[in-house]
């Protein structure tokens, strides 16, 4: 959501790059671009004016004019701003002493907090809560029935001992304070250790729905309350948040729809206006599609410096560790790689989720953000086809696939047979880049990596060849692993603006990528 703010800040401060120091001149330009870019983002004004001003001061100083980089300076400073007006530090749900923890949800109408109480039930679940969702909305038409949806597909209770209204014109009868403050008692019984309780909302602001929801806080005493805000409503966000601050008192935010086009505005400006933390996000439409919010990683992706850490942890979330150990065996053993390892590698990526989401992840994700847009994820699922028309003999041994059996296989996969050469090509290439890597060799062409030799008994690694005695062949082994270091190199991602790395340049061929990442990647 955050491509346009991204894309201004990348420009800006590619202008500083190759500069040894920083006029003021310079300095100014610099703060007056990043105050169009987050005023265009929908930043609320008071934001964006304390924001701007903290980093002019900050690069005038000497921390900007002493350093070797004044450029890469900048871009920390201004990362370490985003970081704190998007709330400074990771804020995790303060569990009570005495469960259950009760966590109350308010926000308008829209919003998304019935879906968001499904997505947190489930979450909390993975984190090994027993958590009980509680119907509470008896206003919206079917709120309770998309309660109980959402907590069958997330596999937790729902407490929902009034049905609500099925229409718009139905007139809402229950008594939402009762139906809470009930969901808090059965949870107490039943022994689950969360209450989640889902409230009413309206389309916008009113005394009604803030006397009601007041009541249910004051009824039973939350210990979260989380404001449920859309990240697409831009500066109408600031008015709504400090309106259901000053009824409910509410103690975090959770941004919905950050998967939308919208500006960001939302998430750059809540936390710093209200005081209050932003600490969770929901990034689509799936009930996994939820997220802690850290500020720091936030304010990465904002500057297209990638966010790794979630990158791991969503890996070690969904990775097999079993397997991912038959495969460090197997690597170490010096085992040829197969086409069923390589199947069994892409399904444990497409565990993890998105490809688009993942590699948006990168580091200068933002300059292939066009080639990542138009990528087919279905290619995957061809890729997969292709492997499964195979026998379990020619997937061991690809070497003995003539032009009959690829003619059958692509037959079998429903792709042609040009596609299937395709894959065994790039197949075999990997494979030998395997058996190089195992043998302690590295990628070929790039010096070896420490501590990857093949670990076989009775087997060591080949000896790097001795250079020649003779002078003039000596320089000609000199001149070509020269020529060897700069081809891979050339292969490799060039500098972006911020020290990091960018996609100029890349050569998807030389990692020999499965069919169709070459076409996301644009080449």
């Amino acid at each position: 959501m955050f491509n346009s703010l991204s894309d201004r800040l990348t420009a800006t401060f590619k202008n500083l790059r190759g500069k040894g120091r920083l006029s003021e001149a310079d300095v100014d330009a610099t703060v007056r671009e990043i105050r169009r870019a987050l005023l265009d983002a929908d930043v609320a004004v008071p934001v964006v004016r304390e924001f701007t001003a903290k980093v002019r001061e900050r690069a005038l100083g000497a921390e900007v004019n002493g350093a070797l980089n004044p450029a890469q300076q900048i871009v920390k400073i201004v990362n370490e701003e985003l970081v704190t007006i998007l709330g400074g530090e990771t804020r995790r749900i303060r569990l009570a002493k005495n469960p259950p923890t009760v966590i109350m949800l308010a926000g308008l109408q829209g919003a998304g907090k019935t879906t968001l109480a499904g997505k947190l039930s489930k979450w909390l679940k993975s984190q090994g809560h027993s958590p009980l969702l509680v119907a509470a909305d008896l206003q919206r038409p079917n709120a309770v029935k998309q309660l109980q949806i959402n907590g069958e597909r997330a596999g937790v209770p729902v407490f929902a001992p009034h049905p609500g209204v099925s229409s718009e014109f139905e007139h809402a009868t229950g008594d939402p304070v009762a139906v809470a403050q009930a969901g808090v008692a059965e949870a107490r019984a039943k022994l689950h250790d969360v209450v989640i309780v889902d409230t009413a909302g309206r389309l916008g602001i009113d005394a009604e729905m803030m006397a009601q929801a007041a009541n249910i806080r004051a009824a039973i005493n939350p210990d979260e309350v989380l404001f449920v805000i859309d990240a697409m409503i831009g500066q109408d966000a600031v008015n709504t948040a400090q309106a259901f601050n000053d009824g409910v008192n509410f103690t975090g935010v959770v941004l919905t729809k950050l998967d939308g086009d919208a500006r960001g505005g939302a998430a750059l400006s809540v936390a710093s206006v209200t005081g209050k933390p932003v600490m969770f996000a929901s990034t689509g439409e799936g009930l996994e599609d939820f997220e802690l919010f850290h500020p720091d990683r936030m304010a990465s992706r904002i500057l297209d410096m990638g966010d790794i850490l979630t990158l791991i942890e969503q890996a070690e979330k969904s990775w097999d560790k079993d397997e991912a150990a038959r495969m460090a065996k197997k690597f170490a053993d010096q085992e040829d790689f197969t086409l069923d390892d390589f199947l069994s590698q892409m399904q444990q990526i497409r565990n993890m989720g998105s490809m688009k989401k993942m590699l948006m992840m990168m580091p200068g994700a933002q300059n292939i953000r066009q080639q990542l847009e138009n990528f087919d994820e279905r290619e995957i699922d061809r890729v997969e086809a292709i492997v499964r028309s195979m026998t379990p003999h020619e997937r061991v041994a690809p070497k003995i696939i003539n032009g009959s059996r690829r003619a059958r296989i692509a037959k079998g996969s429903g792709v042609t047979v040009s596609e299937v050469n395709g894959l065994l090509e790039r197949f075999g290439q990997a494979q030998k880049m395997m058996k190089k890597m195992a043998q302690g060799g590295g990628i070929p062409g790039m010096p070896g990596m420490p501590g990857m030799g093949g670990s076989r008994k009775g087997k060591t690694a080949p000896k790097k060849k001795a250079r020649s005695g003779n002078p003039a062949k000596a320089a000609q082994e000199l001149r070509e692993a020269e020529e060897r270091r700069a081809n891979a190199a050339k292969a490799l991602p060039s500098g972006n603006a911020f020290g990091g790395q960018d996609m100029d340049g890349f050569d998807p061929s030389a990692l020999n990528l499965p069919k169709g990442f070459d076409k996301f990647l644009g080449k």
